[in-house]
C-alpha cells in the first residue's frame, strides 16, 4: 500500500511541493485542506526550508496574480501566509478603499482583532475560488501580531485595503474562506463584476442585487 503523503512529514512534503521549481499549484474551495485550522509554526521546515518555501509562496502569489496568499492554499497546514500589494488601481478606487502598496510581507502564526467598531465592506476575490467575486464586510482596522520569517515580533495596526488583506489570509490559517463571511446575494463572476459593479463601492450592486450593505 502506498504511504497516504497527507500524513508525511510536513518537511518531506514540502520539500516534494518544491522539487518541481517554479510556481506551485494552488488549491481550489472543496479540498479538506482549506477548511482544517493549521499547525502554529515552531521550525517544522527549519530556517533554510523556511526560506525556500517562502520564496515559492511569493512566486506563487506574483504568478497568479494575488495581492496574498496563505500555505494551506498550496496544500501546507502550516500558519504561514505572504502578502503584498503595489495597489494598481485608479487614485479615486484607491481612495475610498484605503488601497496603498504594500511591501512583500511574511506573516507566521498571524492574529488579527479588530480597531474599533468600523466596518467596509466591498467586493472580494479569492485565488483558491477561481472566477468569483463577493461582497465582504470586514473590520475597517485590525492590529496584527505575528512574527516574520526571522522570528521577529510583529505587532501593526492596518487599515483600509491592507487591513482586508490581513483578515482575509489570517482567516485561510483558520479554515475560513470569503464564502464564509460573504453577502452571498453578491455572487458574481469575475467577467460580472468588471462589466457591472466595477464602481468604487459596491453600492450600485446592492441596489440591483438586494442586499443590504453595513
Amino acid at each position: 500500500m502506498a504511504p497516504d503523503r497527507d500524513h508525511a512529514p510536513l518537511a518531506e512534503r514540502v520539500e516534494e511541493l518544491l522539487a518541481a521549481g517554479g510556481p506551485l499549484p494552488i488549491v481550489a474551495a472543496g479540498r479538506p485542506v482549506l477548511r482544517r485550522p493549521t499547525e502554529a509554526y515552531d521550525g517544522q521546515l527549519g530556517p533554510a526550508l523556511l526560506a525556500r518555501f517562502v520564496e515559492a509562496l511569493r512566486l506563487t502569489m506574483h504568478a497568479a496574480p494575488g495581492v496574498g496568499l496563505a500555505a494551506p492554499q498550496v496544500g501546507v497546514e502550516l500558519r504561514i501566509a505572504v502578502l503584498e500589494d503595489p495597489a494598481p488601481v485608479p487614485e479615486e478606487i484607491a481612495a475610498i478603499r484605503g488601497r496603498r502598496p504594500q511591501p512583500f510581507r511574511v506573516l507566521v502564526n498571524p492574529a488579527y482583532e479588530p480597531v474599533g467598531t468600523a466596518r467596509a465592506a466591498f467586493f472580494e476575490g479569492c485565488l483558491s475560488v477561481p472566477g468569483w467575486q463577493a461582497v465582504v464586510a470586514r473590520h475597517a482596522e485590525v492590529r496584527l501580531r505575528a512574527e516574520d520569517e526571522r522570528g521577529h515580533a510583529v505587532d501593526e495596526v492596518f487599515t483600509g485595503w491592507p487591513a482586508r488583506i490581513v483578515q482575509h489570509e489570517t482567516d485561510h490559517l483558520d479554515g475560513t474562506l470569503y464564502l464564509d463571511r460573504a453577502e452571498l446575494r453578491s455572487l458574481s463572476t469575475n467577467e460580472a463584476v468588471a462589466a457591472l459593479w466595477s464602481q468604487p463601492t459596491p453600492a450600485t450592486a446592492a441596489t440591483a442585487l438586494g442586499f443590504e450593505l453595513p
